[in-house]
């Protein structure tokens, strides 16, 4: 990757991220992905016009990051609940007069009202003795959302899914989790594997994120209906995105006109 030239920045995180950025690199635009863990960077193919930075950032300081990696342009296909960085990257952009642009992973449509899936804004919600007590409660929320569990660790009986990290398996550790209430696996989760799991923890509710198909919500709730089991499920947080893309090709092809139209490198 030639360091001196203009590389659009990939905010990684998702299974889209990982098909949109092999698709850039094919075209040969040069692309900075940025992932959290050392696990996410495996999934990205080497490529002359791929480079991929495992590590948090500091929202506060994308826009020296922005100058010091040479960013041109903004992708963001980070997680729909990743909103901190998608704030950070959306106020650096701006700064800079650099183009952002949104793919947001298409969202299901909410499932009628049967008694078994209740939507909510806020985990507060259900941090209630109302909901946790007397039920086997199965977390599907990601590791960072696991601390707000922690005081009800002596009260409730909790297991949660979490994907297989160290810095996972860290964070369900710290929040009181103990190993036989964990299980590490990476979606997608087949129908049949997902209900044999409930089924051999003796869940009774699940807790989970609106993370779209690519994230198993509709097999989340196909499974709730066949075992009779209440499922919860969060509601995206609703950003302001100055762009939102839909479809992959529609963010491949804002990424291409930028790449075609900027000007040449002296």
């Amino acid at each position: 990757m030639d360091n001196r030239g203009t590389v659009l920045w990939v905010i990684g995180g998702t299974g889209e991220a990982v098909e949109l950025a092999a698709a850039l690199a094919a075209e040969q635009i040069p692309c900075l992905v940025t992932v959290t863990t050392a696990a996410a960077r495996h999934a990205y193919k080497e490529s002359t016009y791929l480079k991929v930075l495992v590590g948090g950032l500091d929202e506060a300081l994308l826009g020296e990051f922005m100058r010091a990696q040479h960013i041109g342009a903004v992708l963001d296909v980070s997680h729909p609940f990743a909103v901190e960085i998608s704030q950070g990257a959306i106020a650096a952009a701006q700064i800079l007069n650099l183009p952002y642009w949104r793919y947001e992973r298409p969202a299901l449509e909410k499932a009628s009202s049967n008694g078994r899936i209740h939507y909510i804004d806020d985990l507060q919600v259900v941090l209630t003795p109302e909901i946790l007590l007397e039920q086997r409660t199965l977390l599907t929320l990601g590791y960072r959302w696991l601390h707000h569990f922690t005081p009800w660790q002596t009260q409730a009986t909790l297991f949660a899914r979490i994907l297989p990290s160290l810095v996972a398996l860290d964070a369900a550790l710290a929040a009181g989790f103990t190993p036989d209430r964990l299980i590490a696996l990476r979606p997608p989760i087949a129908a049949e594997l997902e209900r044999a799991l409930w089924q051999q923890w003796g869940i009774t509710q699940v807790i989970t994120k609106a993370s779209g198909a690519p994230g198993g919500e509709d097999t989340k709730r196909a499974a709730a209906e066949q075992l009779d089991i209440a499922l919860f499920i969060l509601n995206r947080p609703q950003l302001d995105y100055p762009v939102v893309c839909l479809s992959q090709e529609e963010a491949l092809a804002l990424c291409r006109g930028w790449w075609r139209s900027r000007p040449s490198h002296e």
